[in-house]
């Protein structure tokens, strides 16, 4: 329909007053969703079990303080100073189940007196509930992946050390290892560890406990690892092979090894797998190794770029050069498949990157060590709650691909907010029914009664 300029347009000769009434507003509205999901997982009473130690006769507990986190990193929120943004919320209070939400200082001091034993019970609970969600899906094959990850502060926080930083120098940090699940994209499990840890610091406890966990729930399926070169050993690599009989691939810091080096050097036939990819393969060991396995030299057609001052106004020079890797591996499927497989591991510092920018990971609230790892411990449950979420909602969008790439194609926490928990809606009685009243627009109608109808279904 075509419309005039009068119907469109209009003028405007004064602005509104500003007034301020407690009328039942809230500001995210869109929380409803998650709200379902909550109930559907009793989120509550199983933070409450992690936190069961710490009883405390007061109106605010630990369990309250970390479920209120994960809801405040889900609104989008990072600083605990934050919470007054939102602390009449009628919606978060009523998501949270208090009349008032704790300040500052409540927190603070929660985080601040948070114990061992509980930080261990929310790993375990974060890994029960990527558990419950695999066994839904019943995967014929699960890919984990494993990495740390800088997390630097300027405080001098319990636990942190100067470790390797390229950003910032010299910057205390923890450097916690991440073993995260590629089909769904969910962080399985945390190790917290000081910034000045190597990278295997730990690894292969923690790498048998995560394999051990998922095979406990679920029995028979088959297990891929991925992991880059600072786990490059034979202790690794022979439990992996022979205790725990499963599949991998592990990048080779090959530049330790001058055998390696002159190999690649000396190499004249590369097999070609595309236009920029070429590769060779043979068995080998380092000397000190009991027995060789299959190492994959890949080729990588690159542009290096001049360093050298140029008239950009012109033009920028170019040469093209080849970049080198090495993979080990005990994989028996074809070489492009193999190097496929192994190149999926960079969806990781995807995730990383998520959990970073839009689940204030990179956040360190107390100087305190169980506080500061039962935060991170939120953050990660926002993530891989807003995940499950979608899991809920919909059926797979893929099928499972040679990098092992998830098999939805997620929206990001920030759009989640943008599209549905950052919407204006009242709450009213009509007749004593609680209602929740929001805005007129068809889009999100439909995508808050879908998500309402899939939960609904799944309880």
């Amino acid at each position: 329909m075509k419309l005039s300029r009068d119907q469109v347009r209009r003028k405007i000769h004064a602005l509104p007053e500003l007034r301020f009434e407690d009328q039942k507003l809230t500001s995210f509205a869109g929380l409803f969703v998650f709200h379902l999901l909550f109930l559907r997982l009793d989120l509550k009473q199983r933070l409450r079990n992690c936190f069961r130690h710490l009883r405390s006769s007061r109106a605010y507990d630990h369990a309250l303080a970390v479920f209120g986190l994960i809801v405040h990193l889900l609104l989008g929120f990072r600083q605990l100073r934050d919470v007054r943004y939102y602390r009449d919320d009628p919606m978060v209070q009523r998501v949270l189940g208090l009349h008032r939400l704790p300040d500052v200082a409540t927190v603070s001091r929660l985080l601040a007196t948070a114990t061992a034993d509980g930080v261990a019970a929310l790993r375990q609970l974060c890994r029960q509930l990527v558990l419950e969600a695999l066994t839904a899906l019943s995967p014929r094959r699960l890919t984990l992946d494993f990495d740390g990850s800088v997390i630097g502060t300027g405080r001098c926080a319990e636990g942190t050390a100067v470790g390797f930083n390229r950003k910032k120098k010299g910057q205390r940090s923890y450097y916690p290892l991440f073993c995260t699940i590629a089909q769904t994209g969910q962080v399985f499990d945390v190790f917290h560890r000081p910034g000045n840890v190597h990278d295997s610091n730990g690894a292969r406890d923690f790498i048998l406990a995560c394999i051990n966990a998922v095979r406990a729930v679920l029995p028979g399926i088959h297990i891929e690892v991925r992991m880059d070169g600072a786990f490059f050993s034979d202790a690794l690599i022979t439990l992996l092979t022979d205790d725990l009989a499963v599949d991998f691939t592990i990048s080779v810091p090959f530049e330790r090894f001058v055998e390696l080096k002159s190999t690649i050097e000396n190499r004249r036939r590369w097999r070609q797998l595309d236009q920029d990819l070429s590769y060779f393969e043979l068995r080998w060991k380092p000397k000190k190794w009991n027995r060789s396995y299959r190492f994959l030299f890949v080729r990588t057609r690159a542009t290096l770029r001049d360093k050298e001052p140029v008239q950009l106004d012109l033009f920028i020079p170019q040469e093209r050069g080849y970049e080198f890797k090495v993979i080990v591996t005990n994989k028996l499927i074809r070489a492009k498949e193999v190097i496929h497989f192994h190149n999926g591991r960079g969806a990781q510092e995807g995730v990383f990157a998520e959990l970073k920018s839009e689940g204030q990971l990179d956040y360190v609230p107390t100087r305190t060590l169980a506080g500061n790892q039962a935060f991170l411990l939120s953050a990660v449950l926002a993530h891989n709650l807003n995940r499950d979420l979608q899991m809920s909602a919909r059926e797979p969008d893929r099928k499972t691909t040679l990098k092992r790439s998830p098999l939805w194609r997620f929206e990001r926490l920030e759009t989640i907010r943008r599209k549905l928990i950052q919407r204006a809606g009242r709450f009213t009685q009509p007749q004593g029914r609680l209602t929740l009243t929001l805005s007129t627009n068809s889009a999100v109608q439909g995508e808050l009664l879908h998500y309402r109808d899939e939960l609904e279904k799944a309880a």
